[in-house]
């Protein structure tokens, strides 16, 4: 994480349109989680793995996804055990992460769910964003 906010400073110095989208295996908050209480000592959702992600997001970047999606039950990740899918015991732990540029010019950002219900799906589904050209 040390590196990643070294780098999206430099974006960001450059001032750059730009989204660092990824798996950062982080749970921002409670609501990112279908059982907070059960994950509380997960290291997904451990208060160092969410201070670390706060302080790259604080650096001036906006979450994609809620601007578009801000409650609970967003999910990009469910596990192949206990049926998670069905029972949508899911994680948000696949973000978008836009510069100050990026977010101004956001028109939609979603998740899409479809691929996971596929025969053979990866246990992590598509996140998207859609930014304007100038």
């Amino acid at each position: 994480m040390a590196r990643l906010r070294a780098r999206a400073r430099e974006l960001l110095a450059s001032e750059e349109c730009f989204v660092l989208a990824g798996d950062y295996n982080i749970c921002p908050t409670d609501e990112d989680v279908y059982d907070p209480e059960r994950f509380r000592d997960d290291a997904l959702c451990r208060p160092e793995a969410r201070a670390e992600y706060r302080r790259l997001v604080n650096l001036g970047l906006t979450d994609a996804i809620r601007v578009f999606h801000p409650g609970p039950g967003v999910y990009t990740y469910w596990d192949y055990q206990r049926g998670a899918w069905p029972k949508d015991h899911g994680l948000r732990i696949d973000h978008l992460l836009a510069s100050p540029l990026a977010a101004d010019r956001l028109v939609a950002a979603d998740i899409d769910r479809a691929p996971r219900g596929q025969e053979k799906a990866s246990d992590h589904t598509p996140a998207w964003c859609e930014v304007a050209e100038n």
